[in-house]
């Protein structure tokens, strides 16, 4: 007997997306799902046959403002203060969509504190999707957040055994107060880390994979990474604009959560101006005024990326997961310009990984990215090292396999 499935996001494309991918390989496996997402999702989501509608009104209306913030680390309490915020109207909104749809399953955003508590309490099967890297320490791995290099022997242990109380504990401040405030009003047990956090869901499923991610070595069993989710819930079909170009793609691409990264693509275009290469660069929340197509330019809000990446050379982005390590699954290296957010790690693995390059905002200029975007041209070897590394992780069906596997079966559905 198949079963209901149940997938609550945040406001936000770029999670929505990678969850998607999971939600339909379910889907294909004869699985009902059902999904609570941002209102613009929402036609993607019934495009892909789930059965789809909005969330709240008053979590939407709660926009996520850390760009405005003057650095990292204000920026970090914004978004986490958004979190929170958004997690009071959560638990109502997930408990109406319980009703609804009484899910053997329910799957939950990484970043919906409130819709995860409210699962747990309701005893429900649920699970965590990370599209980003988790905050989990590890030994060998430095603190999350700054996208420290990796350092090895005494020097490196010293370094991070100093800056973790630092970073983590910083975290932890800014987590663990409004978490355990939802989680007391709720009535579950609070949690005192931020591993409690992670590892606290039955089931955590973290979008990426070896060796673009670090050796993890103790990790609880319940967290699988399994590699990147990759869906276009847009339109498939190659745009004639696009099967019109006869010149090499780069791929350059910006947020789909509004902050300070225009500058990328603007910067792309003047380094490439006379290169033999056509630039599409995609722009998902806004083009701004005066960025328009140009000789060998496309400028286009929203395309499938996968079928630029198809024919693409290099993909220059600001270290988004989603896009990042959609260009590295083709095998496409990576020139990555962090802005903020979880960008800084994500950049540095694709330098450490030696799939790509890695260039901070702070330092951009347009003679610097000329020089990052054609040495990481040469890197397409280690981009297909850690194509090799997500096609091991099983991706989406790997996904779908650990949920049939480990929760339908507790909830007495278990899949086909």
């Amino acid at each position: 007997m198949m079963a209901t499935i149940l997938a609550y996001t945040s406001p936000a494309l770029g999670h929505l997306f990678p969850i998607s991918a999971v939600l339909a390989e379910l889907a294909g496996r004869g699985h009902h799902i059902a999904v609570r997402t941002l209102r613009a999702g929402v036609p993607a989501a019934q495009n892909l046959g789930f059965d789809a509608a909005p969330i709240a009104d008053q979590i939407e209306a709660i926009t996520l403002d850390d760009w405005k913030a003057p650095n990292p680390r204000a920026a970090l309490a914004v978004a986490f203060d958004t979190f929170a915020r958004r997690a009071e109207f959560e638990i109502d909104d997930v408990r109406a969509a319980l009703d609804a749809t009484r899910p053997d399953v329910v799957v939950v955003d990484a970043n919906c504190w409130g819709a995860a508590v409210a699962a747990e309490a309701a005893g429900v099967p649920w699970l965590s999707f990370w599209p980003y890297i988790p905050y989990l320490p590890s030994r060998g791995v430095p603190p999350f957040g700054p996208g420290l290099a990796p350092r090895t022997g005494p020097v490196g242990a010293l370094r991070d055994a100093v800056l973790r109380p630092v970073v983590t504990g910083g975290m932890e401040k800014l987590i663990l107060p409004p978490t355990n405030a939802i989680r007391t009003r709720v009535g579950v047990p609070t949690l005192g880390s931020i591993t409690e956090i992670v590892e606290n869901p039955p089931l955590t499923l973290v979008a990426t994979a070896e060796p673009f991610e670090y050796p993890r070595n103790n990790w609880a069993e319940s967290v699988a990474l399994i590699g990147p989710c990759a869906a276009d819930p847009l339109p498939a079909d190659e745009p004639d604009w696009l099967a019109a170009i006869d010149r090499p793609i780069v791929l350059a691409s910006t947020s789909s959560e509004r902050q300070h990264d225009t500058d990328l693509v603007t910067a792309t275009i003047a380094a490439l101006r006379d290169d033999p290469v056509h630039v599409v660069a995609t722009l998902p929340a806004g083009i701004p005024a005066g960025l328009s197509d140009g000789p060998n330019v496309t400028v286009r809000q929203f395309v499938p990326h996968g079928a630029v990446l198809d024919r693409a050379v290099c993909a220059v982005t600001h270290g988004g997961m989603g896009v990042t390590q959609k260009a590295l699954a083709r095998g496409v290296p990576v020139c990555a310009v962090p802005h903020g957010r979880d960008q800084f790690e994500v950049a540095r693995r694709v330098e450490v990984s030696g799939s790509g390059t890695r260039l901070p905002a702070k330092k951009l200029t347009v003679e610097r990215l000329r020089e990052q975007i054609r040495a990481a041209m040469t890197m397409s070897a280690g981009a297909r090292r850690v194509a090799d590394g997500f096609a091991r992780a099983g991706g989406a069906p790997r996904g779908a396999d650990l949920i049939e596997q480990r929760l339908l079966s507790r909830s007495g559905r278990p899949g086909s």
